[in-house]
């Protein structure tokens, strides 16, 4: 494991799921931690402020890294969590930005409830999560960069079989998140793609029904197409309820 996708495992690991939120993030994040959790303040004191709370509030944390992807600077973990004995299930998509030293200098998240839609066979998590193909983790990255921007921005829903394989397509959604071909056409800003191997991410700002959204898309490309599909959005609170800059 890479050192900054330790210290952010750490951070959740250590911080959240056992409880030692001080030490962790006092620990793991540089020397700025810029937050776009609307409800979180920027810095150490503004982590402290939301979290400690929510560990009285939560006794029992049962907290895993699903999926977890480092690009550069860059690392992604997709965590499923399951809070008070099930009293509230979550999948949680992360994105932070490291500094030299590995350290957490900025964070980007979604949460959304753990709500599969009731006739997959699939849920929001499973699937496969092993890194392959890491030689062509260019090349998949300029492919979903091409497929969001052709599809998802413009529309170009003829595209849709150039870019996916239709036989072995895989949708990982939930009851919030509606049929993926209504998204077509309504992502208003692609604001991040970061991969590594066989799996792509893509953090967007979406409009759909007239309500903004944060969006992860998670791919897992095989020979050059879109096999699978992980979805996590949240409906993007007004801005007068945030207490940073904003989900983007």
């Amino acid at each position: 494991m890479s050192q900054k996708l330790e210290n952010a495992t750490n951070l959740y690991m250590e911080g959240i799921r056992d409880g030692h939120v001080r030490d962790a993030v006092t620990k793991y994040t540089g020397r700025r931690y810029t937050q776009h959790s609307t409800g979180v303040r920027n810095g150490i004191e503004g982590f402290l402020e939301f979290f400690e709370p929510f560990l009285e509030r939560c006794p029992i944390r049962d907290i895993r890294i699903v999926r977890s992807i480092v690009d550069g600077q860059y690392v992604f973990v997709q965590a499923f969590q399951d809070i008070n004995n099930g009293d509230a299930k979550w999948v949680t998509t992360d994105l932070f930005d490291t500094d030299k030293d590995d350290k957490i200098i900025e964070h980007w998240d979604v949460i959304a409830a753990f709500d599969s839609v009731p006739e997959s066979e699939h849920d929001q998590i499973d699937g496969p999560t092993e890194i392959e193909d890491i030689a062509f983790t260019v090349e998949n990255k300029e492919i979903i960069r091409n497929f969001m921007c052709d599809v998802m921005v413009l529309g170009q829903s003829e595209k849709w079989d150039y870019y996916v394989n239709r036989e072995a397509f895989v949708l990982h959604g939930s009851s919030n998140a509606g049929k993926f071909d209504d998204c077509i056409g309504a992502y208003n800003q692609v604001f991040k793609i970061i991969g590594q191997g066989n799996f792509v991410v893509a953090y967007s700002r979406v409009f759909q029904e007239g309500q903004e959204m944060a969006r992860f898309d998670i791919f897992r490309l095989r020979n050059g197409q879109i096999e699978e599909l992980w979805v996590n959005q949240e409906l993007v609170p007004p801005q007068d309820e945030w207490v940073n800059g904003g989900k983007f």
